[in-house]
């Protein structure tokens, strides 16, 4: 008997499915617009339109509940449209950017994120943080934010209320760090270089990167950006690793002892290749830096429209906890990797 139920869903004309989409995932774009407005209005580089659409979507969530009209277009706005963004955001990393950096500065990047996340899941167990939790607390301290944090919950499945805990925690965290770290670096004497080095490999948000580097001078901005792009560039391999991981692990649910396979994970790094050939137009490559802050806005919208505020104070202060300490451990292990290099 379920199959006749779900096949009219299933034969859904174009027009028709498209009319289901358009209230949840219009609203999941107006906000997404109007997070980018903000940013633009203040003229705060560091505000994040992926954090400002969060905080909008949580609030306009609280005031007007889940109707049933918007769920599909909201639904849509959470998978295909994040999952596009992540394959999109492959055309802003090349392989020429990371052989720049010499093979230490590779290296070190490998180092701060196949060491930071593990570490954060660890200290997330022994601290009694949910684990999908940790793992996602984890996955934006160690790659890039908040983009990391949502493709990780692909393969993770956490609750919408564990991505936006993780998201707060990764944006306070990093924002300290981007205020921080040039009065660190000119007291620890550092050359633009190392700075630069630095900056790229401890700090979260890729914006927060670039900024903090930024303040050291052009040279340090020219490191700190393509080291952050390192730490990017693994998100994909992460990613894939990740759906293994928790398929083997206790997170695993039962029936479902096979990894999920992250698709959009590979078709970032498809366009990582086929984007260091050259052979892309630059207005293609300009369009993604455009397009991407967009649907990535859209799909955190979606999630706080969707996220239930009690459930989020049910989480108490141990995650937060945990990003800090997640944030100081990939600081130290940045300033040694920098050091050694």
């Amino acid at each position: 008997m379920a199959a006749p139920t779900s096949a009219p869903s299933a034969a859904q004309s174009f027009p028709d499915r498209l009319r289901s989409l358009a209230p949840g995932l219009g609203l999941c774009l107006i906000i997404a617009a109007i997070a980018i407005i903000i940013r633009n209005m203040t003229g705060i580089a560091a505000l994040n339109p992926v954090v400002v659409a969060l905080v909008l979507g949580v609030g306009l969530g609280a005031v007007i509940g889940r109707p049933a009209s918007l769920k599909p277009g909201i639904a849509y706005a959470v998978r295909p449209v994040l999952r596009a963004a992540i394959v999109l955001l492959g055309f802003q990393v090349t392989l020429g950017m990371l052989a720049s950096l010499g093979l230490g500065a590779l290296v070190l990047a490998f180092l701060v994120v196949g060491l930071t996340l593990p570490f954060t899941i660890w200290l997330g167990r022994v601290m009694g943080v949910d684990p999908k939790l940790s793992l996602l607390i984890g996955t934006g301290t160690a790659i890039c934010g908040a983009s990391a944090i949502v493709a990780a919950n692909q393969v993770a499945r956490g609750k919408d209320e564990d991505v936006t805990y993780a998201l707060a925690v990764i944006t306070l965290c990093g924002t300290v760090a981007l205020i921080l770290f040039p009065y660190l670096g000119e007291l620890m004497g550092m050359s633009a270089n190392t700075y630069g080095l630095w900056a790229g490999a401890a700090i979260h948000e890729v914006v927060q990167a670039v900024g903090a580097a930024a303040a050291g001078g052009p040279e340090a901005a020219q490191t700190g950006t393509v080291m952050k792009l390192a730490r990017v560039f693994l998100l994909a391999p992460a990613v894939v690793a990740l759906g293994w991981w928790v398929a083997r692990s206790h997170m695993g649910e039962a029936g479902h002892a096979k990894a999920p396979v992250p698709w959009f994970a590979f078709g970032f790094l498809a366009l990582v290749v086929i984007g260091s050939t050259g052979l892309v137009p630059k207005f293609v490559v300009d369009a993604s830096r455009f397009v991407v802050p967009i649907m990535l806005a859209a799909s955190v919208a979606a999630l706080g429209l969707q996220t239930d505020l009690r459930a989020l104070h049910a989480r108490g202060a141990a995650p937060l906890l945990l990003g800090v300490a997640a944030t100081l451990f990939i600081t130290l292990l940045a300033l040694v990797g920098v050091a050694v290099i």
